[in-house]
């Protein structure tokens, strides 16, 4: 069976396997939010191309326990083990600053009001590591629009929950991290339809690990951009704060696109590695989404603004 999207015929068997899908229906028990979930359309990422560059989704197990989180330690494994407890419900998330209305939701509220889909998307970490991540969620846009821009909606912040109970290197000021984590985008990245709020993933609600219960998703720049856990969305007029570009500018640009052609100080970006894969592979421009994204950054010097 093949489903279409605005890019071409895909075997829905390279998508998602049939026991994960099975999974989902277990999921769905679970309450409204995941009965919801388990209404969303298949929905192949832009330009997901197994043939060409041999890429499947990452099995569920690697994508929920290969994981940066700081909040609860710099390995890969310690979100995993130490995010159990997370509670994610009730769970609001705020919209303000620069908007016509401020808004402040609840999550369930905001999943029933906003339709559902899945998005296949590569993932890459400025670390060199990479995965095939199907989401499901909605656009940014589809939430801003709501709250609606002004004149002055010029870059959009975000911002983790703050809570060192929960977030036990919250309260150890690790690596000088200025805790709560934020980050930011441009107005038209965050507008853009590839940029999504991810609420699950293989048709599952998030887990702690992966940024529940709502994280930013921008497939095309590093994986550090697309924040975790999100409980405020702040529109503003100047260009915004972002974590690790403000600890390490000359390390972390705030743009973040995935570029080959612009190493890290302490990691090359020309190839990447995938996990379950053994070989690396190369980076492509704009992580594979240039078609649809270069044009934002026209006649911007990539390498000044990495």
């Amino acid at each position: 069976m093949l489903r279409r999207n605005n890019y071409g015929l895909i075997p829905s068997s390279e998508i998602t396997s049939e026991s994960l899908y099975q999974e989902r229906r277990a999921f769905m028990k679970l309450g409204a939010s995941a009965a919801l979930m388990g209404s969303v359309p298949l929905m192949a990422a832009l330009d997901f191309e197994k043939s060409k560059r041999g890429l499947e989704p990452t099995p569920f197990d690697q994508i929920t326990t290969y994981n940066n989180f700081y909040e609860y330690g710099t390995d890969k494994e310690s979100p995993a083990k130490l995010s159990k407890n997370l509670k994610i419900r009730p769970w609001t998330l705020t919209i303000g600053g620069e908007v016509q209305k401020s808004l402040t939701l609840d999550i369930d509220t905001l999943i029933k009001k906003i339709p559902l889909e899945e998005r296949i998307y590569r993932f890459r970490c400025v670390e060199g590591w990479a995965m095939v991540v199907p989401w499901v969620g909605f656009t940014l846009a589809s939430l801003l629009k709501q709250a609606g821009l002004t004149s002055k909606s010029k870059y959009v912040e975000f911002e983790t929950l703050f809570d060192p109970v929960q977030f036990p290197q919250q309260s150890k000021s690790f690596g000088n991290i200025p805790f709560p984590y934020r980050e930011g985008l441009r107005i038209d990245e965050a507008m853009h339809p590839l940029t999504i709020l991810a609420v699950g993933l293989y048709g599952k609600e998030l887990l702690p690990q992966n940024g529940a219960p709502i994280r930013l998703v921008v497939p095309w720049k590093y994986g550090f951009k697309s924040i975790k856990s999100i409980v405020n969305i702040t529109l503003k007029e100047h260009q915004t704060r972002s974590t690790w570009n403000q600890i390490a500018p000359q390390e972390y640009g705030f743009y973040a696109n995935v570029n080959p052609s612009v190493d890290h100080p302490r990691w090359s970006q020309s190839r990447e590695r995938v996990l379950g894969k053994f070989f690396k592979q190369e980076t492509l421009a704009f992580n594979g989404y240039g078609n649809e994204v270069a044009h934002l950054y026209k006649n911007m010097d990539l390498k000044k603004y990495y």
